[in-house]
């Protein structure tokens, strides 16, 4: 089976929906963020921190290049869509799914934004990242699932249901 690379807006539930749907699927998870902290041994937070977006975007894509996994289910971080070659290199074998969450439920969902990890160009707003981010999940998506209101097992099951489809 195909990979299932989980793509959207920090507090779309990429993390808690992957877990879900790679139990559901007999499937591997993978987390990207998880996976960038264990490689290099800090918080995303830190490394954004510390380090700068930039830095952190070129380590977010190196992790996701270093990817080569089957039948997994992976969980990205929200601005993975900013590299076309980490993208290109998901989509070589996986279907991309965007789970999509409006930016009202986003700002709801998001209370540790200032601890989380969450990449935002120098000088933008939430509004300013949502508006930039949003083409690029649809770009790269093959199925697109609305979560805004859904609970994490409606969303494991539509995205069931859309991949048998596919």
């Amino acid at each position: 089976m195909k990979n299932i690379v989980l793509i959207g807006l920090p507090g779309a539930g990429k993390s808690t929906i992957g877990v879900i749907l790679a139990k559901t699927l007999g499937m591997r998870f993978i987390d990207t963020d998880i996976l960038i902290q264990e490689n290099t041994g800090r918080i995303l937070q830190t490394i954004i921190n510390e380090d700068g977006t930039e830095a952190f975007l070129k380590t977010e894509e190196k992790n996701i290049l270093g990817l080569n996994v089957t039948n997994a289910v992976i969980a990205t971080g929200g601005s993975a869509v900013y590299s076309s070659h980490a993208m290109e290199h998901l989509k070589s074998d996986s279907i991309i799914v965007y789970l999509n969450i409006s930016f009202d439920e986003m700002k709801r969902r998001l209370r540790n934004i200032k601890t989380r990890g969450v990449v935002m160009i120098p000088g933008q707003n939430l509004r300013d990242m949502v508006n930039q981010r949003i083409p690029l999940y649809e770009h790269y998506s093959d199925i697109t699932i609305d979560c805004s209101y859904d609970d994490f097992e409606n969303v494991v099951e539509k995205v069931v249901k859309k991949i048998q489809i596919s």
